[in-house]
């Protein structure tokens, strides 16, 4: 049983007549105590960042005052603990402040020496939490940028959306296609909320045979069915104090859809088999490809449980939605691979750039890591659906060429490949190249390209 973070002292005296005075004081002063006539097992009940402060006799049967400390400040050193003395136990008093006591009072001591002393620790304590939220929160989003790596829009909200909702106890419903990383997303919800230490268990619902889906999910009973000779814990209560992700929620059967609204709505869990309703503190994390609510309406999936997951959902963006996102990945997850083979990094070179930037990666960044380790290890980089190709390069690396040459020349290269490829639509060749149809405008007429190849239709919609 954890103390509530409403209560802002913890009073502990072994003499009642002393704790009722000393709680009746505080009470009078607007302050939430508990009193305590022992120590044993307080620091067990006082979690990590509990906002409030601990006031203790030193002599006491049982656990005294300095172990007290030494117990509580082993778990966080930065709670403050008063400790009070009896007269006479000044040197004890010194040597309380030597072990970390925030303070403490020789007997007998006023009511107002007693109030300021809790005062004052009680808004140092308010400082220090706010300092470790405040760098909590630095670290969250340094970790976050380092796993959801890139730049553009769609990026930066993620990121904002997994900092706010990590934080809750909501669960989640991640949208994504097939390789845009929703298991990482996962792991980030869990690793930056207070589940933190708490297990992470992830399973793929598409994965699993129908025959044994509700046995890996809710567990059984020995003699549940031919063959459970024991019992067998699911995966629904082992992720208990922590995240559950469920990945390909649109493949789970509706019998099983049933018991897992159930579940989500009476957070319980019964193994098959078995009557004990056991409680679970779970954080549900599921993740779909599909449209759950086109699911639904097909009666493919129910949509009350749809509804249900529905709540907190986060899409996260298709790489080919994402820019020069694609280049920053490219390179992150090739420079990993390099150092992971003890081989030298590699650059990418213009025309290599413009392929990554023009290819459409129906795979996402499952698809572009694989790409980023066979280029680590000096393999030509070739991707599904585009052959190898070079873009007009014979100018890179041209003896008396200037970079910015170089770079305006493969500009060029980029937009005429492109205007090809656009079939009359500037439109699709603005959102192709990733910039307003304006800016392109002025690139067109820069470069000196010609709309001939393209036709009236994309003068027109240009203008």
């Amino acid at each position: 049983m954890k103390i509530d973070h409403q209560i802002q002292v913890v009073l502990i005296d072994d003499d009642p007549h002393l704790r009722q005075a000393l709680s009746q004081t505080l009470d009078l002063a607007g302050l939430k105590i508990l009193p305590l006539a022992e120590a044993q097992g307080l620091a067990a009940q006082i979690e990590r960042d509990w906002p409030g402060v601990v006031v203790s006799d030193i002599r006491m049967p049982g656990m005294d005052g300095l172990e007290l400390l030494k117990e509580l400040h082993d778990q966080d050193p930065e709670l403050p603990v008063l400790l009070i003395t009896g007269h006479g136990d000044v040197p004890l008093a010194v040597q309380a402040m030597r072990a970390g006591a925030y303070d403490f009072l020789e007997k007998p001591f006023a009511s107002d020496a007693l109030l300021d002393s809790v005062r004052r620790a009680l808004a140092w304590r308010r400082l220090v939490l706010d300092n470790r939220s405040l760098r909590l929160a630095l670290s969250d989003r340094q970790q976050l940028s380092a796993r959801l790596v890139g730049h553009s829009p769609q990026m930066l909200r993620l990121r904002e959306q997994i900092g706010a909702l990590a934080a809750t106890r909501a669960d989640v419903l991640i949208l994504g296609e097939t390789g845009a990383g929703k298991e990482v997303v996962a792991r980030a919800l869990h690793d930056l909320s207070s589940r933190r230490n708490g297990p992470f268990v992830a399973i793929n619902a598409g994965a699993l045979a129908e025959s044994v889906v509700e046995s890996e999910l809710f567990g059984h009973e020995p003699g549940a069915f031919t063959g459970a000779q024991k019992r067998r814990i699911g995966k629904f209560e082992f992720a208990n104090g922590g995240t559950l992700f469920l990945d390909e929620i649109e493949s789970m059967s509706l019998d099983v859809q049933v018991k897992l609204l159930r579940l989500l709505q009476e957070r319980v869990v019964e193994r098959l088999g078995g009557n004990q309703q056991i409680p679970l503190d779970i954080r549900i994390i599921a993740a779909t490809k599909e449209d759950l609510r086109q699911a639904a309406d097909q009666g493919r999936f129910r949509a009350d449980l749809y509804y249900r997951l529905n709540v907190a959902p986060l899409r996260i963006p298709p790489l080919r939605e994402r820019g020069e996102d694609a280049l920053i990945l490219f390179q992150h997850f090739a420079d990993e691979a390099s150092a992971r083979h003890g081989l030298p990094p590699h650059t990418l070179q213009p025309a290599q750039r413009g392929l990554l930037l023009r290819h459409t990666w129906p795979g996402n960044v499952r698809e572009l890591q694989n790409a980023a380790e066979r280029f680590a290890l000096g393999l030509e980089l070739a991707l599904d659906n585009n052959p190898p190709e070079h873009l007009d390069a014979s100018i890179a690396g041209h003896p008396g060429t200037s970079l910015s040459e170089q770079v305006e020349h493969f500009e060029k290269s980029l937009i005429a490949a492109e205007l090809a490829r656009s079939h009359g639509s500037l439109r699709s060749l603005a959102e192709a190249l990733g910039i307003p149809r304006k800016t392109l405008h002025d690139k067109l007429r820069k470069h000196g390209l010609s709309f001939d190849s393209v036709g009236s239709a994309a003068s027109d919609e240009l203008e």
